[in-house]
């Protein structure tokens, strides 16, 4: 299991560092094997920066993280490797993950080099057309061609397939469809339900209310950096009890009404100041908790 508890993230903020930008405030869930749970927030809410302290990529000011039981903040050189082959990250833009000299499917020799340097080319390759056959393609349509020669749908299922060949158990997956076309998005979301359908636990990131609301089991609403609502994603879309979360829903366009000045009004309503303290999180329901008022 991946488990957060009173996770926060300060930044050092003006000309000499002497203010405090609290991006995460207090953060507490988790994550279970075959659970895709979503973080759902608008920008600078803190959604990828707790991505980001899952994958190790940037340092928490409190709390901890652990995975199994094990503190991440303890793993270093070979456990850390071990870390990474069981969790892994997917990132918003498909495109900044690839070296555009070199072709694509260079992220998958440098798994190699790093994990797999004794196995044999032919289980290898077995292995490589395994992978790439999860996440719905030919081999022969990718592999040996370079970055701008493959669509974004099929640069972002390399890199689902790069880390399916790390057996990993935990994806994290940040924003990864706001840059594909609808087409290709429900190809993609689909791939993501076919892994939670094999035991893979997925932290999806995302601002888009719709997505979180169709692929997640569980919904984690951030603000300013802190958990105003948590809970099973039937609940907490079904039945909405923090303000903020009861606007973001009300901000979501209909379709069959035009969007108005009172709409637009009621999406943008709210206090520009971050929070200085999380609120305690309250159970309302079972599987169901919202930040006190």
């Amino acid at each position: 299991m991946l488990s957060l508890r009173g996770v926060s993230k300060t930044y050092s903020v003006g000309a000499f560092g002497g203010g405090r930008l609290n991006a995460v405030l207090d953060v507490s869930f988790d994550v279970h094997p075959g659970e895709v749970l979503s973080l759902i927030g608008e920008s600078g809410s803190g959604k990828t920066t707790i991505g980001r302290m899952i994958l190790r990529l940037t340092p928490l000011s409190a709390g901890t993280i652990s995975y199994d039981g094990i503190d991440l903040a303890t793993l270093h050189r070979h456990r850390l490797k071990e870390y990474y082959r069981h969790v892994q990250g997917v990132f918003q833009d498909p495109f900044s993950s690839y070296n555009p000299i070199f072709k694509a499917d260079r992220i998958f020799s440098m798994v190699r080099s790093e994990f797999f340097g004794d196995v044999d080319g032919r289980t290898w390759a077995a292995k490589l057309d395994r992978a790439l056959e999860a996440v719905s393609l030919n081999p022969d349509d990718v592999l040996g061609k370079f970055p701008h020669q493959l669509s974004g749908g099929q640069l972002q299922r390399l890199l689902v397939a790069r880390a399916l060949l790390l057996d990993i158990r935990y994806l994290v997956a940040d924003e990864i469809i706001s840059m594909l076309d609808a087409s290709t998005r429900i190809d993609v979301l689909n791939l993501l339900a076919d892994l939670k359908q094999r035991g893979l636990g997925i932290v999806f990131i995302t601002h888009d209310l719709s997505l979180g609301n169709y692929i997640s089991d569980t919904t984690v609403i951030l603000r300013h950096g802190a958990i105003v609502e948590m809970g099973a994603t039937v609940k907490v879309f079904g039945d909405p009890r923090h303000p903020y979360t009861q606007a973001l829903l009300a901000s979501v366009p209909q379709l069959h009404t035009r969007w108005g000045a009172e709409e637009a009004a009621h999406a943008t309503n709210g206090s520009p100041q971050r929070l200085v303290e999380a609120a305690e999180l309250v159970p309302v329901d079972d599987d169901h908790l919202v930040a006190a008022q």
